[in-house]
């Protein structure tokens, strides 16, 4: 299985990061441990993904996600209800 996820900064700035990946236990922690530079400093937490049966597929999300304004928008409407 391959995993889009998205994560929220736990504390005041309440970012959101969207990524990818093929473990999702082990991604959230490397997140949390500061081993990516986009995430490094702050806490995380899960608060929504999607399985995806193929590595391609979770690619062509995520991206569709991180780089279509609708798409987002309405993820993040889903995960704020």
């Amino acid at each position: 299985m391959f995993y889009v996820y998205v994560i929220q900064a736990i504390g005041q700035d309440g970012r959101f990061y969207i990524g990818r990946t093929g473990d999702l236990r082990r991604r959230l922690a490397e997140h949390n441990a500061g081993k990516s530079n986009h995430t490094k400093g702050s806490r995380w937490r899960l608060v929504y993904y999607e399985a995806y049966a193929s590595a391609p597929l979770a690619a062509k999300r995520e991206r569709r996600l991180k780089h279509d304004g609708r798409a987002r928008r309405q993820l993040m409407e889903r995960i704020r209800e």
